[in-house]
């Protein structure tokens, strides 16, 4: 079931288009990353979803009546406010109900991680607390909809993991659109992909079509050195690209089978130590798409 239906939607400032002409729909309890380059349209894109823009075009139409939770990518906070005081503030400004509003704000600080610093001051926080807070306050309302603008820039490998896996959790109840630079933790959990290119929307769809739609499947090889991969290259067999160690050989209709690959790589001391086949990555979806060469 749809839960929210972008058309045609709209932003410019002072005659220029940030947004242009962007349509999509999300479906209830799904998780939808937003990505593109510097100055694609994603922040603005979300504050709109978000009420704190007003589109210049276009509709956006909510079918849902449990509010919005939102992260913006630099979240403020008050620094003599501790985090329980600024996630129950921002629990009565979200509408929970007053008898509820300190249990709701101590269970959502538990489950961001914040459990012990519940009443340490906000100024005090690192980074990644304040990404954590940020987190609880968009979500201690039970909001339907979640927008997230680069919820995990601000932290470090575990933190990202950590993170995430919190977002997993959420999505059996919660509708996630989220804004993201760090392709890999992304592949890992959307199941629709939305690319924003100089305000438009280039190319959308669920991870497997957009994959399917840019497959380049590929033999990868990784030789004990580099020389071994050199020497590997150097027999000019097919057409293949190495960096390093490693040679990646691209399977077509005129390129080799895996079959004649595996058979080249036993006639020989090849130095091989390892070989598995790959698909096209997200990431390297984006650079095609914003056309990075």
């Amino acid at each position: 079931m749809s839960l929210l239906t972008i058309e045609g939607l709209t932003k410019s400032y002072n005659g220029v288009l940030a947004v242009d002409r962007v349509s999509f729909v999300l479906e209830e309890g799904t998780s939808t990353a937003l990505i593109g380059p510097n100055g694609s349209g994603k922040t603005t894109t979300l504050s709109m979803i978000a009420g704190l823009l007003k589109e210049s075009e276009g509709s956006i139409q909510r079918d849902f009546q449990s509010g919005i939770g939102f992260l913006p990518q630099y979240p403020q906070f008050f620094p003599w406010m501790s985090a329980l005081e600024f996630t129950e503030m921002a629990a009565q400004i979200s509408g929970v109900e007053a008898k509820k509003v300190r249990q709701q704000a101590i269970r959502t600080l538990e489950f961001v991680g914040l459990g012990s610093a519940i009443n340490k001051k906000t100024g005090t926080f690192s980074g990644g607390m304040r990404q954590r807070l940020g987190l609880a306050q968009a979500i201690v309302h039970q909001p339907k909809l979640l927008l997230l603008d680069e919820p995990v820039s601000a932290l470090d490998p575990t933190g990202r993991r950590e993170i995430m896996n919190l977002l997993k959790s959420l999505q059996q109840d919660t509708t996630i659109l989220y804004s993201t630079h760090i392709l890999n933790d992304a592949e890992e959990m959307i199941d629709q992909v939305l690319f924003l290119k100089e305000g438009k929307l280039v190319e959308h769809g669920s991870l497997a079509e957009v994959k399917n739609r840019y497959a380049e499947p590929k033999i990868r090889m990784r030789f004990d050195t580099e020389q071994a991969a050199a020497l590997f290259e150097n027999r000019q067999l097919w057409q293949m690209h190495r960096h390093k160690n490693i040679i990646d050989v691209p399977l077509s209709e005129t390129g080799p089978t895996i079959q004649q690959i595996l058979g080249e790589l036993a006639n020989g001391e090849s130095g091989i130590a390892g070989i598995d086949r790959q698909n096209v990555s997200l990431e390297e979806i984006f650079l095609k798409v914003a056309g990075v060469k």
